[in-house]
Parts: structure tokens; sequence; C-alpha cells
């Protein structure tokens, strides 16, 4: 049983034990009913109080029934809620900590609250693609008004139960206790003087009503049609809440539970849940249990005060551990630093720092030129030219000085880190850190395992990932890992398109239609197009049988490497990034293909999506049999927090399962047919084509 019940004089007190959050699984709702009934059955108890244990009164749903039958079973939530409204004797719902989603509409359900400060309290169903469904619409603005109600579950948004507490008219709270420790003792006493109050109040009955109606919703609506996007979900809570104003309160529930069915099956919240999901199950790595031991990490060095590096050594600063960074050259220190200060400045001048924080945080950074000087660091990230005799020679410098037990990382995005590894006299604590640019802003950190990386080096990295606040996917070794290792193939598509008959605009106006922030064509002028040239330079020597449009090269020749040169695959105006189509690139590509003998085709939309979007799936189903991802959900979290896949799409793997694997086969077969494509990629990957067989999907 998921709920503890206990007698303390005349008040029964019934605790939530579910850890960590207390979510109401089936066992934790059968648990409140039968407490329920105990206490109502027993003569000598007059009042209810309803609790959590350890560290929340209640998250909402348990996660782990996702999917599963036991979500559906009675009694459900609802029910939980009509039997308490419905007690014969008063229910007090004593709030700390955390109380969201279910576990906030529970306490709406009960007659009484009180909450201690510093509870964190929130609907945040709109981040699932959903809204409140057991009548959280419906009650929230009964309590604290139509407006605050809105503001919260449109945006999902957490708010501390002192600011509710001080807000003029509010009813959610009957009383706030003063302190956290004190809840207990004052919870009890509470529902000690209310246990002779009749009739008892509920929510429900509570007035629900916006002075200025019609002319409010539509604002509203207006106002979240710009902000929500592709997400159904804000608009429709919208329209539940309006209907709370509009309708008696079983109407109006009816409405919600009609408004929830439907956003449930929608692709969009189903792509929000997988992610929910994906992002809980990404750190955990079958074969490293989560009790194995971690590595102190109390110092940090970067080698390599460059744009990467600097980046790292922000994210560490800003989680308050000191950081030493080196470069070989004075001026490339002196540049690196001013760097970083201008990067703080600017969050400074936003008001996203404050100026104290601004000078803690470089306050931890010393700079150095000498590598004697990182001995005692704990963890050492190299961030230098992407050029494996470069990473070999600093490495050979980090075995020599780092001290025994400390890890050595590279943010190597594409090389060899067992190779990399075999420089030092420790391979077990070598292991690749591959940042995304900018390294200080974006989420996404590929923690890349070699084949000798210890267990606890792992298990340390992937934990200290989380506390500077990154998205850790696994990853073993292969050239380019997950995320480059697919974008190579997404990347070639795209200058096949162009051989065939498209422009750069034509294609990044596809993609960005699909719903990425920028097309590949802007991202490779973004990055640099230098970038991909020394690859293709690479794989020239090393994989000779792999093809591409020659287009790419033949810009690069011309020194067209994108916005830090002011001319790539589009042109730019001095200090804007605004991409405007170049008519030199037109007759480029124009002149390419007639060197090549095609004749241009009109291409759809459609089929610049499905090549681009499918090399990504099918490059995906090669990782996950190569056992370089051991999910397909953690390609899923690559694609989202570090290539700008559309949230709204699931990523590439879930993507593909909701058009149906056997329908992305069919496509594939059909590019395999276009002499001007690469027929061998196009053949389906075994395990692609194996799920798309028996009509299943990858997760």
């Amino acid at each position: 049983m998921s709920a503890e019940y206990a007698v303390h004089g005349p008040v029964a007190v019934i605790t939530l034990a579910n850890p960590p959050v207390n979510g109401l699984g089936l066992a934790t709702r059968q648990g409140i009913a039968d407490g329920l009934a105990r206490a109502q059955a027993d003569a000598a108890v007059t009042a209810i109080v309803i609790t959590g244990a350890g560290s929340a009164f209640s998250g909402g749903a348990d996660i782990k029934e996702f999917g599963t039958g036991k979500s559906l079973q009675e009694p459900s939530l609802s029910s939980v809620i009509a039997a308490i409204e419905n007690a014969s004797k008063p229910v007090i719902a004593a709030l700390h900590s955390v109380a969201m989603g279910g576990g906030l509409e529970l306490a709406l359900g009960c007659h009484y609250r009180i909450a201690a400060p510093g509870c964190s309290i929130a609907f945040p169903e709109v981040r699932l693609g959903l809204l409140p469904g057991a009548g959280g619409t419906q009650r929230l603005p009964r309590v604290v008004g139509v407006e605050a109600a809105l503001n919260t579950i449109v945006s999902g948004e957490t708010v501390k139960s002192e600011f509710i507490g001080a807000m003029p008219g509010q009813k959610l709270f009957d009383k706030m206790s003063a302190s956290a420790e004190s809840l207990a003792a004052e919870a009890l006493a509470l529902a000690q003087s209310v246990a002779s109050v009749r009739p008892l109040p509920l929510v429900r009955n509570l007035p629900c009503k916006h002075p200025a109606g019609d002319a409010y919703f539509q604002f509203t609506r207006n106002m979240i049609k710009g902000m929500a996007g592709k997400f159904p979900a804000p608009a429709r809570c919208v329209d539940a809440i309006e209907a709370a104003t509009r309708r008696s309160f079983d109407d109006g529930v009816q409405v919600e539970r009609a408004i929830f069915i439907e956003l449930m099956w929608t692709p969009e919240s189903r792509a929000l849940r997988h992610l929910f999901m994906a992002e809980r199950a990404v750190s955990k790595i079958a074969d490293v249990p989560a009790d194995t031991p971690r590595r102190e990490i109390r110092a940090v060095a970067v080698v390599g005060a460059g744009t990467m590096g600097g980046g790292i050594a922000m994210n560490f600063l800003n989680a308050g551990i000191p950081v030493k960074i080196l470069e070989t050259r004075q001026e490339a220190l002196d540049r690196g630093m001013a760097t970083m200060r201008k990067n703080y400045e600017a969050q400074v001048k936003k008001g996203k720092l404050t100026q104290e924080q601004y000078t803690q945080r470089m306050a931890l950074l010393s700079p150095t030129l000498d590598y004697a000087d990182l001995k005692d660091a704990d963890l050492f990230i190299e961030a230098v030219f992407e050029e494996m005799g470069v990473k070999e020679a600093v490495f050979r410098q980090l075995d020599a000085v780092a001290k025994p037990g400390a890890i050595l990382a590279s943010n190597t995005s594409t090389l060899d880190v067992d190779r990399i590894a075999a420089c030092t006299r420790r391979p077990q604590d070598v292991l690749g850190m591959h940042f995304f640019s900018p390294a200080n802003v974006m989420k996404l950190l590929e923690v890349v395992r070699g084949k000798q990386t210890a267990k606890d080096v792992l298990a340390t990295v992937m934990a200290l990932g989380k506390r500077i606040k990154k998205t850790c996917v696994l990853s073993r070794v292969c050239d380019g890992f997950i995320g480059n290792r697919m974008l190579e193939q997404y990347v070639r598509q795209a200058g096949f398109l162009l051989d065939e008959g498209c422009t750069p605009q034509q294609v990044d106006q596809a993609m960005e239609s699909f719903g990425f922030a920028m097309g590949p064509f802007r991202v490779s002028d973004l990055a640099g197009n230098d970038i991909g040239w020394a690859i293709r330079k690479r794989r020239a020597v090393e994989r000779a049988e792999m093809k591409y449009s020659r287009t790419a090269d033949k810009l690069c020749e011309l020194g067209r490497f994108g916005q830090k040169t002011g001319a790539g695959w589009y042109d730019y105006q001095a200090g804007k990034r605004d991409a405007i189509p170049s008519a030199l690139v037109e007759k480029l590509i124009e002149d390419h293909r007639k060197e090549l003998g095609i004749t241009p085709r009109r291409i759809a939309e459609e089929e610049i999506v499905q090549r681009l979007v499918f090399a990504l799936v099918n490059e995906g189903a090669h990782i996950l049999e190569d056992g370089i991802a051991s999910k397909s959900s953690d390609i899923d979290m690559v694609y989202i927090t570090g290539y700008g896949f559309p949230l709204h799409r699931g990523g590439p793997m879930h993507y593909a399962g909701e058009l149906g694997l056997f329908n992305v086969v069919q496509a594939m077969e059909r590019f395999a047919k276009n002499p001007l494509d690469d027929a061998a990629f196009w053949k389906p990957a075994p395990l692609l084509a194996k799920l798309a067989a028996q009509g299943k999907v990858f997760d």
C-alpha cells in the first residue's frame, strides 16, 4: 500500500508514501480511498488530514504507470476526489515541498488546505501537451481567480506557496503554516478547529466569473495563438477555463474531460510524453548501477580558451566549480578571457545575472600557460583543434601532470576516443565529453564511452552533467558518435537535392516549415562551411566510396565559409545575421549541374523533408544495431536538445514511428531508384526493415 494510515487523537492522518514524489499510482489512490473509508467508520475520528511523506505532498501522476492499464483502473483520481468531497468528516490537505498536477487537484478536492512556505505549486500538464484532467481547470479559477488560474495552467510554471498565500482574496490556502517543520502540528490543530463546522466547504461550490467575459477570453486566445506555435494544448486550456465561467461545475468538468481525451490522442502530446519519459531514461546505463560510487569533482581544468573552451569553462563556473583554463599563447588566453567576460557582461545587462554573481564566477577562473598549474584538477577537458595529432599531444601532456584518479575528457565531435585514450597510461580514466556550441547555452552533452572507460568515471560524468544542467546522452565510440554521424547523412542529402534542382533557400524553407529553427544550409553558414570541408577531405582518404555533392567543396574553394567570412550559401551584411540569397551561389550550382549533365527538376517540399529526415532515421537505426546508442529515445534526445529537431515531432525515431515504419521503408525504396542519389545508403537498416515488417516502432 502506497498510503499510510495513523490516528492522532481525534484526527486520522493519511500519508502518501510512493517515493520519490508520491505519485498518484493505483496503489496510492486505493490507499487514500481505503483510509477515507476507515476514518469515516471510526466514531472517535472527527477529521482527516492528507499529507505526503518525504520531500513532496504529491507530484501528480505516477510516471511508472504511464501507458499501462493501471493508470485507468478505479479508483481514478476523479473518483478519489469525489470520495473526499462526499466525506462525512472534514478532510484537510497539508501541503509541503511539491504539490503539482494531480497532487494539486487532490488538494483542491479537500475541504481545507494548509501549506508550508516554499511549497512548489503547479499544473505542468501543458508541457506534456495536456491539461489538468481531474477538475483542475474548474477548481483553480474558483480559488485564485480566472486570470491567475489561466496564467498558471497555460504556462505550466511553478509558483511558490507563500506568493499565492499573499494574494488578496485567494482561497487556495485556508492557512499558511509558520514553517515546514510545524506543518504537521498546525494541520492537526486546524483539523480539530473545523471538525464540527457544517456544511463542509467545497471548492466546486464557489463562484467563477470574469468581469470582462468574452473580451478577456478573446484577447487571451489571440495572445496564446502566437506563443503556442504548433502545440494545441494552451488554447484548449483557455477553452476549459472559459467553460468554468459559463457552465455549471459538473458541465465544466465534462468539457475538461473531453478536451483532455482529445489532447491525449494528438501527435504533439504523444511527442511530448515520449520526450518526458526519454529524458528520465537517458541517464540510465544498463551495466552501471545507480549506486555506482562517484569520484569527487572539486576543480576542473580546461585546455583551450577558444570559443568551445571558454563556453565549457562557463558551465562549471556557473555551477560554482573552480576552473583553470590553459592556452599556449598569451594573446589567445587574453582573447578567451575577454570573450567570457563579454558573455557574462551581456547577461548582466539583460538582468539574467547580478553584478555580484558575475564577480563571483570570474573569481573562480584562473588562466595559465603552464600545464603544471593544472595538476590539482579532478577533471580535465581538452577543447583544442579537431585534429588527432594535436589531441594526442595534449593527452600525453595531461597524462604527465594529472594526479591519480583524475578524469581526462576530450571534447572531440568526431574522433576516436579509444585512440586518444591509448596515448595515456590510464585509458580507464578517459572518455569523451562532446559539448555543443555555444557550450554555455546548448543543453546536450554527448558522453562518449571508450572500450576501457571505468564505470565510476561514467557515473561521475553523467551526474556532473546534471549538476551543470546538461542533458547527458551516452554514446559508444564511432566516427561522429550519435549526432554528427547522423547529421552527415542529412547534409549529404541536402547536397544531392541541390544537384537535382533545389536552391539552398528551398531546402531550408522546407525544413523550417517542418519545424527546424534553421535549415541545413543556414546551419552550415552559422557553424562554418570549412568544418564540413575538413571532414570531407578526411573522408576522401578514409572512406573513398562515400558519395557527396561537390557543390559544397566548390563553395569553400571560393572562401565562402559562412557568416564569419560574410559569405557562404547566402550573403551577409556586416553586423547582421540575415541570410540573403546569393546570385553567385545559384550560378555556381547551375554550372555544376551543367558539368554533370543534370537537367534540374522541380522537387516537392514533401520529398525534401522525407529525404533529410529519413536519412536521419536510417542512420539512427544503424547506430542502434551497432550499439553506439543503447535506446532509440536517446537518439531522439540528442536531436531535440542538440540539433533543433522540432519538439512537437518528438525526435526522428519517434516521428518515424508516428508515420509508420512501413511507410518510411516504402519511401526509402523509391529514393533508392533515383540515379543521382546514393542507392546503397537507402537500403533500410536491418533493424528498420525488421520492425517495419512486424508493424512495430523503435520505442
